[in-house]
């Protein structure tokens, strides 16, 4: 299977699951607790304004390979068929590039540069 085959909104929805699932193993891992702070704490990796902020840290420190800024820059350019509505278009594009990057690792069975990039993204 060639992942660029694949539209990268289909790599986005699996990517987002994969990125969410690391973020919960490292926060039950590292900060066992309640729920509702798991949950909480959860979001300042996983809405859309922190997976921008969270992208643009990656892409400044060069920690992504060709390969991975390809899938990134198709990502960036996708045209969703509906806009979002809490969030500014350009932040949901740049959070939709960081879950395609995760859905097309994961496709390609890339378990090493998943925990590479989730080592530098969790410091």
């Amino acid at each position: 299977m060639n992942v660029n085959d694949i539209n990268v909104g289909v790599l986005a929805y699996l990517g987002d699951s994969v990125y969410e699932l690391e973020i919960r193993n490292y926060l039950i891992k590292n900060k066992l607790g309640k729920v509702n702070d798991l949950q909480s704490n959860a979001v300042n990796y996983v809405s859309a304004s922190s997976q921008a902020e969270i992208l643009k840290k990656l892409l400044n420190k060069n920690v992504l390979n060709k390969e991975e800024l390809y899938t990134i820059n198709r990502a960036k350019n996708y045209k969703p068929n509906s806009k979002p509505k809490y969030v500014n278009i350009k932040i949901y594009k740049k959070a939709t590039a960081l879950e395609a990057l995760f859905g097309m690792l994961y496709l390609e069975n890339k378990q090493d540069r998943i925990k590479i990039i989730m080592k530098e993204i969790l410091g």
